[in-house]
């Protein structure tokens, strides 16, 4: 985990913090891929409606996204970042011990209590994302991030990996023997630990002075005008768009694959490992693709994808089919989420960038929470057959045409934003198509992704092999890339 052989500034001072961040990225990852991975499946072991694994999905990422207002004023009465960012962690970790003890204490009102506690538990990473992105924004050379972020979230995938699987493996055993519940206190119980332990290591980072979150009314509607028209709020109408369209679907994922598949908590353990595995084998590549062919190609390429992963649940309910469906989500979600984020560090000043990264935030949670809500409204009225002149379709749950609804949204969203996005940087230019294969081809495993989607996509020019590519990478690792 040290990878010593890598650094991400020539301060020692600098460059210890960003290792205590990548830690920090591990031990929360942990947490969340132990304990946060399974809130859907807790609140379908309480036999919580379909409506309100809706709620649980939307409503605490909304509500508790105004934390990141609180954040800002808190950064100006305290004067300190890093104070507020490890009283979010501690928050965030005791939440999951009145959460373990839910059914205990409140065996007929699970539902409401359930959401209202992972409200509070969403609020402590909300009070202090704003405060964490000005620190790494401020510790973090430009001409690294790319590699940074892809070392700290390969290493967080790696983490949430094993996470999964033993949550999966514990709740499965504890399934087995009728004591069920005794397997989620025990997974949320190590996720505390971990997130305890990731508090431990952003306390120990170093915070460089004079960069506060201010937070004044006045001042955020002048920077709204001056804004409004800008590439930032431009692609955070986008990124709040897709959320929308994604989140039609998403929470019922884990509905589908519990109740209506009927699979194990095994088996809904793998096919999560599945996509994560795949984000793990990629990121450190998507990453140096980043740094230097930009985000835009990254961005077009996986947005254009995840339009048309929803409808792939349609065509087999086959595990195996499922399994390569979760591989093709994790290639492109590694992708997209590592260009979404290195796309808001490159549109916002760095004197600005808290009270921005907490506007964009708030679009993407309000998305989320429209998204989630339309999709438990709809599920309500999606016939489970269609008939025509004598013909007649039908499938086994609503939940389908939900899928369909979602990737016909993420279409139209990706259709309408994605040709009038344009990269800050100067990059290297490079195809579709290219950049498919140069992500793909160092692992195997992934060999079937690049025949399903390599081929629809334009294909890389001959000019030169990918040892000659590679050995350009090397020489322009650490030099800006020419003007495309």
């Amino acid at each position: 985990m040290n990878g010593r052989n890598q650094a991400f500034s020539n301060d020692p001072v600098v460059e210890n913090s960003l290792r205590h961040s990548i830690k920090d990225g591990v031990y929360f990852s942990f947490m969340t891929g132990g304990a946060e991975s399974y809130f859907l499946a807790f609140a379908i072991f309480l036999h919580a409606s379909t409506s309100t694994i809706g709620l649980l999905a939307s409503l605490p990422p909304l509500l508790a996204s105004s934390m990141q207002a609180v954040s800002a004023w808190l950064g100006r009465r305290f004067g300190h970042r890093k104070r507020i960012i490890v009283i979010g962690a501690w928050i965030q970790a005791f939440c999951l011990l009145p959460l373990a003890a839910l059914p205990l204490y409140a065996p007929d009102d699970t539902g409401l209590l359930l959401i209202s506690i992972v409200i509070l538990y969403f609020c402590g990473p909300n009070l202090g994302a704003p405060q964490w992105t000005s620190l790494i924004g401020d510790l973090l050379p430009e001409a690294r991030r790319g590699r940074f972020f892809a070392t700290r979230t390969r290493y967080s995938s790696l983490a949430s990996l094993g996470a999964l699987a033993l949550a999966g493996v514990t709740l499965n055993t504890f399934d087995l023997v009728d004591y069920t519940y005794w397997g989620f206190v025990s997974v949320f119980l190590i996720s505390a630990i971990a997130r305890c332990m990731s508090a431990y290591h952003l306390q120990a980072m170093h915070e460089p002075p004079a960069r506060v979150v201010r937070f004044e009314p006045a001042s955020i509607i002048n920077l709204w005008r001056r804004i409004r028209h800008s590439d930032l709020i431009k692609f955070s109408v986008f990124f709040a768009a897709m959320q929308f369209a994604v989140a039609i679907s998403g929470p019922y994922f884990t509905l589908y694959m519990l109740r209506d598949l009927g699979l194990s908590y095994f088996e809904f353990m793998t096919l999560t490992v599945a996509s994560v595995v795949i984000q793990f084998l990629t990121l450190n590549r998507w990453g140096r693709l980043s740094d230097l062919f930009g985000n835009r190609l990254i961005l077009i390429t996986t947005g254009t994808i995840i339009t048309l992963i929803p409808s792939m649940w349609l065509f087999s309910t086959n595990y195996f089919w499922l399994l390569t469906v979760q591989a093709i989500s994790g290639l492109c979600w590694a992708g997209f989420t590592l260009s979404t984020t290195a796309f808001v560090y490159d549109l916002t000043p760095a004197e600005h960038r808290v009270g921005l990264f907490a506007t964009h935030s708030i679009l993407a949670a309000v998305g989320v929470f429209l998204g989630a809500s339309l999709g438990a409204f709809l599920v309500q009225y999606v016939p489970t057959s269609i008939s025509a002149f004598d013909f007649e379709v039908s499938v086994a749950t609503p939940l389908l045409g939900l899928f369909l609804v979602s990737c016909f949204a993420r279409i139209l969203v990706a259709a309408v934003f994605l040709p009038t996005i344009q990269e800050v940087r100067r990059v290297r230019q490079m195809s579709m198509g290219g950049l498919i294969f140069r992500v793909t081809r160092m692992h195997p495993i992934s060999g079937l992704i690049y025949d399903i989607v390599g081929r629809v996509l334009p294909s890389t020019p001959p000019a030169k092999n990918d040892k000659v590519l590679d050995q350009e990478e090397e020489e322009n690792k650490d030099q800006d890339p020419p003007t495309r």
